[in-house]
């Protein structure tokens, strides 16, 4: 059992693309569902998948690399940890890196790129930045 659910994903997709690996299969959460669709949305990784075929669901993702075989993630860090947990009001909610880094937030609204909660106007809990 892990103590950090978003961590152990966070962190697989890193070593997926260190590694060079075409996907990495991550135990099944909604949590963690939701987070990969968004990077998925916003053009980090290329795919992904829910294989049932076991007693407990694998989420594959498909991981993206450019034309040099580079990944197209360069920063995958975690903000808000169990210990030490990080909320932004919606006032606080600003572009990271000039807008080119992409925050994923859990709100009362869903999970959602920091782009969208300014959209809607919600602050939350910020999980993690991605560039």
């Amino acid at each position: 059992m892990h103590s950090d659910p978003i961590a152990d994903l966070l962190t697989r997709i890193r070593n997926g693309l260190m590694s060079h690996a075409m996907y990495v299969d991550v135990p099944m959460s909604k949590i963690k569902h939701e987070i990969v669709k968004i990077l998925e949305a916003e053009g980090y990784t290329s795919n992904h998948e829910v294989l049932s075929e076991t007693k407990f669901p694998i989420l594959r993702v498909h991981l993206k690399y450019d034309s040099r075989h580079k990944p197209i993630i360069r920063t995958l860090r975690r903000v808000s940890k169990p210990g030490l947990r990080v909320y932004r009001r919606k006032g606080d909610l600003k572009p990271v890196r000039s807008g080119l880094a992409t925050q994923i937030l859990t709100t009362s609204n869903g999970v959602m790129t920091d782009r969208e909660a300014r959209k809607r106007a919600v602050g939350g809990e910020v999980l993690c930045e991605v560039w």
